[in-house]
C-alpha cells in the first residue's frame, strides 16, 4: 500500500513538472518578472541595510524557492503553507542546532538538515529549499550566526513573505496562471476576471 502511494505521488509530480514546461512564452515572461521582482525587493532591502548593520536579507535558499513559487506554481511543494512553514520550521531547526550542538560541522550540518526535514514532514510544510535554510543557519557567516533566533524572523520569515506577496500578484495576473493551487481561490479569481471583463 505505501509503495502504491509513492508511485502515485511520483506520477503526479512528473505530470505537474511536465505540464509546467508546456507553458507559452507569456507564462515564461510572468515567471521571469515575478522572480525578478521578488528577489529584487529582498536584494534591495539588503543593499539599503547592509552598510549600516549586520542585517542579512538575501540567503541562497530564496533562489531555490523562487524556482518553485514562480516556475512550478502548481507543485504541492510551492504552495504558501509550504513556502512559509518550510522556511520557518527549517530556520528554527537550524538555529536550535547551532545554539545547542557543539560547533563541529560534521555534526551540526547533517543534524540541522535532517531535523528540518522531519519538522517539515510532521507539519506538512515540505519545501525543499528549507533544507538549505537550516544548513545556512549552521554554516553561515559569524554575523548570521550571531542573529540567533532573529534569523527566523529576518531574513527567513521576512524574505518568504516578500516572495509570497510577489507570487500572489504575478502568478495571478493572467487567467491561465493561478496561485495558490486552491479550488476556492481559483473560483474567486475567475469570478473577479469575469467582472473585470464586463466593466
Amino acid at each position: 500500500m505505501p509503495i502504491q502511494k509513492i508511485k502515485r505521488g511520483y506520477r503526479r509530480t512528473r505530470y505537474v513538472l511536465y505540464r509546467e514546461t508546456l507553458v507559452d512564452f507569456r507564462e515564461h515572461f510572468w515567471a521571469f518578472l515575478g522572480s525578478f521582482v521578488g528577489i529584487g525587493i529582498i536584494a534591495y532591502l539588503q543593499s539599503v541595510q547592509l552598510p549600516h548593520s549586520d542585517v542579512i536579507y538575501l540567503i541562497g535558499s530564496f533562489g531555490a524557492s523562487s524556482v518553485l513559487v514562480y516556475g512550478v506554481i502548481q507543485s504541492p511543494l510551492a504552495q504558501p503553507r509550504n513556502l512559509i512553514g518550510g522556511h520557518v520550521f527549517s530556520a528554527l531547526a537550524g538555529v536550535t542546532v547551532q545554539q545547542f550542538a557543539p560547533d563541529i560541522l560534521w555534526i551540526t550540518a547533517p543534524l540541522a538538515v535532517s531535523t528540518s526535514i522531519v519538522l517539515m514532514q510532521v507539519t506538512k510544510t515540505l519545501h525543499p529549499p528549507g533544507g538549505a535554510t537550516a544548513l545556512i543557519a549552521v554554516t553561515g557567516s559569524v554575523e548570521l550566526k550571531n542573529l540567533g533566533y532573529w534569523y527566523v524572523i529576518t531574513p527567513v520569515l521576512t524574505g518568504a513573505l516578500i516572495l509570497l506577496a510577489t507570487a500572489l500578484i504575478f502568478n495571478n495576473v493572467t487567467v491561465k496562471r493561478h496561485y495558490p493551487n486552491n479550488r476556492k481561490f481559483h473560483a474567486m479569481k475567475m469570478r473577479f476576471h469575469g467582472r473585470f471583463k464586463k466593466s
